[in-house]
């Protein structure tokens, strides 16, 4: 009898379980979420699409954006991948995206000074300044038959929004691009990394001193370097060995062993390095991807390297290498979940398509959250960058067929178009 009563008992308990889970999906969903086994479902409603106006040339960009708490705005540096950078400000709380001006305009370079693109992200110092590097990022500044005549040099540069004008920081090295920057909030120094002799620079705009650490890497330039709480700075080798610079010491501090890789990476991914990171600032730890697909944590400390975790996988592949997917994009949530899009260069880990995942660094698992054809999104750029209500932001392009009404000032491929645009997303709530 008491086993037939506890049966219906269970049973009871079973259908009260079920029905109130029901009712909680329900009501998330009616507050605008979905619910998938226990999760909430990431929908097109978590993400928007931010369109460069008054820039027909728009082609590409290349990481260069970053969120500005200061004045709570977005920055992004635009290019046609030849000579020109349209600068933009997207104020958050108005959700309007302008142009501020032209980078060569702005600085008033020279026909010489040419500056293809920004290849670093846009970092800011404790008074809200902008802080940039520009990049050759054509074909003449690779070939020797023009180099080192037909590219005169990358700029450091800084933005004061509240004047809008840029103040040319000058050349850190005649005849190379800078490809990173970073800076230091306490100090305002700005680290740098040059192209392509990969040179580490530390430069302080208050006493125009600068000093260079000498060359890091050879053959292919890592492009990301990234700071500490301390305002210590992070690279890597050749090796793949991070390379930290402690400015209490200013001394630079190599790690021991190289970091995670798959067995069979190819040399030239391992000496490409890391490609994007995030920043748990509340726990001193440091999320990031490296050109070998693997997910790496760094718990940092203000002396020394740190402890190193192996993340595993971006992607779990079954038909191919799992380092062979390209992930230079990465952000955290407020949700302590890791958000990144794979996919770009022709490299993706669906035919035709980018996947934008979610991993959770506490328990590993992570899960496609949204696909997007290639004609949407073909390549997303864009490190650690948040606003203050967890708005995410990606620097994107998409791919498409050359029409009738594409611009004549656009550069094509092949009959192939590429648009630039900004990605705002949302794992938590819906934003359009």
């Amino acid at each position: 009898m008491y086993k037939i009563i506890e049966k219906q008992m269970l049973k009871f308990k079973r259908i009260v379980r079920a029905r109130y889970v029901l009712v909680l999906a329900l009501s998330l969903s009616l507050c605008g979420w979905s619910v998938v086994f226990g999760q909430p479902k990431i929908t097109e409603k978590n993400i928007d699409f931010v369109m460069y106006p008054d820039f027909a040339e728009a082609n590409s960009t290349w990481g260069d954006i970053g969120y500005n708490p200061v004045n709570n705005a977005v920055y992004i540096g635009v290019t046609n991948h030849k000579n020109k950078i349209g600068f933009y400000e997207y104020s958050v709380a108005n959700d309007d995206m302008q142009l501020k001006g032209f980078v060569n305009e702005m600085a008033h370079l020279r026909d010489y000074q040419w500056q293809g693109k920004i290849h670093t992200k846009i970092v800011f110092d404790a008074g809200g300044k902008v802080i940039f590097g520009t990049d050759g990022g054509e074909s003449r500044e690779e070939y020797l038959m023009n180099h080192p005549q037909g590219y005169a040099g990358g700029f450091l540069m800084s933005y004061d929004p509240r004047t809008e004008k840029i103040t040319n920081l000058g050349v850190p090295m005649q005849y190379e691009s800078i490809k990173d920057v970073d800076v230091d909030p306490e100090t305002g120094k700005i680290y740098a990394i040059s192209y392509p002799q990969v040179h580490f620079i530390v430069y302080d705009p208050k006493t125009n001193v600068q000093k260079d650490y000498g060359r890091l890497g050879s053959a292919h330039v890592p492009r990301v370097i990234f700071t500490d709480k301390w305002g210590n700075c992070y690279y890597v080798d050749w090796r793949q060995r991070l390379v930290k610079y402690e400015k209490s010491q200013d001394k630079l501090v190599f790690a021991k062993e190289s970091l995670p890789a798959f067995e069979g990476t190819p040399g030239g991914f391992i000496i490409t390095g890391i490609t994007a990171y995030a920043k748990d600032m509340g726990s001193n730890k440091i999320y990031f991807v490296t050109y070998g697909a693997k997910m790496v944590e760094l718990e940092t400390q203000e002396n020394g390297i740190g402890q190193i975790r192996d993340l595993g996988a971006a992607y779990d592949l079954a038909d191919q290498p799992l380092w062979k997917p390209y992930i230079p994009n990465l952000n955290l949530g407020d949700n302590g979940k890791l958000y990144y899009f794979i996919g770009g260069h022709g490299n993706y880990v669906k035919n035709n398509t980018s996947v934008l995942m979610e991993l959770d660094p506490a328990t590993l698992k992570k899960r496609v959250v949204l696909e997007f054809p290639t004609t949407e999104v073909s390549e997303v750029t864009g490190s650690d960058i948040k606003d203050k209500s967890g708005n995410l932001y990606f620097a994107g392009r998409k791919i498409q067929p050359k029409s009738k009404d594409t611009p004549e000032s656009l550069p094509s491929i092949d009959d192939k178009v590429s648009i630039p645009f900004m990605i705002k997303f949302n794992p938590e709530k819906n934003i359009k």
